[in-house]
């Protein structure tokens, strides 16, 4: 066997010589009677190798490291809402998803220090502890304990549900019997309060048409099927972006797991994404069809983009900037006849789920849907969390109009940045959508923390997009390689 400096000599060839001639240094070191540092790791001779083997595990410590960071930033915030929240819902939430962080925080501090054996070492392992503690658990145990007939206190702050839920099984309820999903405030013998709105597009009644059509049960609650729907969105938006623009399958590059498991915890297992599918649901159902519209406008037909579009906005009008990224992107990259049929879906879309709905009383569609978001309905919003436009709109008159202003100057800096720069991926589509959601949800007037949700969850949506474009172009070139060179010999 060769000596120690010896095999080092030979493995630095190996690592800073050319890779076209890396064969042929195999056969010297083979014929000088050494064994190549290939060799010798298949022998399961590790003795030498450790630096080596140090040197490679860099990126897993560093990985795992954000990992820590993920899960005890989680953390934290779970044991906020768990100790300071005054709502019931994030008070379950809290417990459940701290003692579930907490175990995943000790997992990955574990493996940092020594990995664990097979898949319990994966970093996967949090990933799934983190979805079942701090969002099966604690749904699970709201919508189970939720009954018409237990009282839960004193309004709000005893609700096992948000009012986003029980407000669009309300709206569905009205649908069935009305023909609108908008409690008509021109009946009401008092003054509108927050709760009589829906201020949702009639397409969000649809989640709650299991508890108005088959009663009140664990099943029927709109969560569940808001999460439903937000699942099979967002695997039918994977599904697409692995597919090509005629329709069949795309490459087969798999995306790396360290970007997989960064998608599944910020899409997913993050504080902001939990929270909200327990206690109201519905925000995730429109990032799904977010993700969704931007897979199909750049992988697939713009007709089923079309159809995919109206169908986010009649969900809610948050989805609205997003239809314009993709229309802009559509434009740049598939041409006017691609944006034709796109916007032809959505047009027609749109006018079939909405015009019946206004044709049955416009004036509460106006009010619930836009006047009320707005501000200017009868009853004022109450989203009123300290992000920045909310601060600034405090200090008075001045500062609301100084807010709207700031407001107005991030809007057309977002629009010009898509406009000059039209997205030529769906990756670039999700990352204009995520900075102009962030900037609207931080600088309006009147906001709420939870949306934050839009703009983290769709960053794990751009790195799933990343990552597939990412995987593809090593096979894509070389089949278009071949096509202008023939066969290889």
């Amino acid at each position: 066997m060769p000596s120690r400096p010896g095999r080092i000599r030979h493995l630095a060839a190996a690592v800073f010589a050319p890779r076209s001639s890396s064969p042929a240094l195999s056969a010297e070191a083979t014929t000088a009677g050494t064994t190549s540092p290939l060799r010798l790791r298949n022998d399961g001779d590790h003795s030498d190798h450790g630096d080596l083997d140090r040197e490679a595990d860099r990126p897993r410590v560093g990985e795992r490291g954000l990992d820590l960071l993920f899960y005890a930033m989680s953390l934290t915030f779970a044991v906020g809402c768990a100790v300071a929240s005054g709502f019931y819902g994030y008070r379950i939430w809290g417990n459940a998803a701290a003692a579930a962080y907490l175990v995943a925080v000790a997992h990955t501090a574990i493996c940092l220090c020594r990995p664990l054996p097979g898949r319990w070492g994966s970093r996967w392992t949090p990933v799934v502890i983190s979805a079942v503690g701090a969002i099966a658990v604690p749904l699970g145990y709201l919508v189970a304990r939720r009954s018409p007939s237990f009282v839960w206190g004193p309004w709000p702050w005893s609700f096992p549900a948000q009012p986003e839920g029980w407000v669009v099984e309300r709206a569905a309820r009205l649908w069935r019997d009305t023909g609108s999903p908008y409690l008509n405030l021109d009946l009401m013998d008092r003054q509108p309060i927050p709760d009589d709105y829906t201020p949702y597009g009639p397409t969000m009644s649809v989640f709650g048409l299991p508890r108005a059509l088959f009663g009140d049960s664990a099943f029927t609650d709109a969560r569940i099927w808001f999460l439903v729907g937000a699942v099979a969105s967002i695997s039918a938006a994977w599904w697409v972006a692995r597919r090509d623009r005629a329709g069949t399958p795309g490459t087969p590059g798999t995306p790396p797991a360290a970007t997989t498991v960064g998608v599944a915890q910020l899409l997913t297992v993050s504080p902001l994404t939990a929270l909200t599918l327990v206690v109201a649901g519905d925000d995730i159902v429109v990032i799904g069809l977010i993700a969704l519209l931007v897979a199909l406008g750049y992988r697939a037909n713009p007709l089923l983009a079309g159809v995919v579009a109206a169908l986010a906005v009649t969900v809610k009008l948050t989805a609205l900037p997003a239809v314009i990224v993709v229309a802009v992107g559509i434009v740049a990259t598939r041409g006017i006849r691609a944006f034709s049929g796109f916007a032809t879906a959505l047009v027609a879309g749109t006018a079939v789920i909405v015009l019946p709905v206004l044709m049955s009383n416009p004036s509460m569609f106006v009010e619930h849907v836009i006047r009320f978001p707005a501000g200017l309905g009868r009853a004022e919003s109450p989203a009123a969390s300290p992000l920045p436009g909310h601060l600034i709109a405090m200090t008075g008159p001045v500062g609301h109009a100084a807010a709207l202003v700031v407001l107005g100057t991030a809007a057309v800096a977002v629009a010009g940045w898509v406009l000059r720069r039209p997205p030529r991926t769906a990756a670039d589509a999700t990352l204009r959508i995520a900075v102009g959601l962030g900037a609207a949800i931080a600088l309006a007037p009147a906001t709420r923390f939870g949306y934050l949700v839009y703009p983290v969850a769709l960053l794990g949506v751009l790195l799933g997009f990343r990552a597939v474009d990412r995987a593809a172009p090593s096979v894509t070139s070389s089949s278009s390689s071949s096509h202008r060179h023939g066969p290889a010999t």
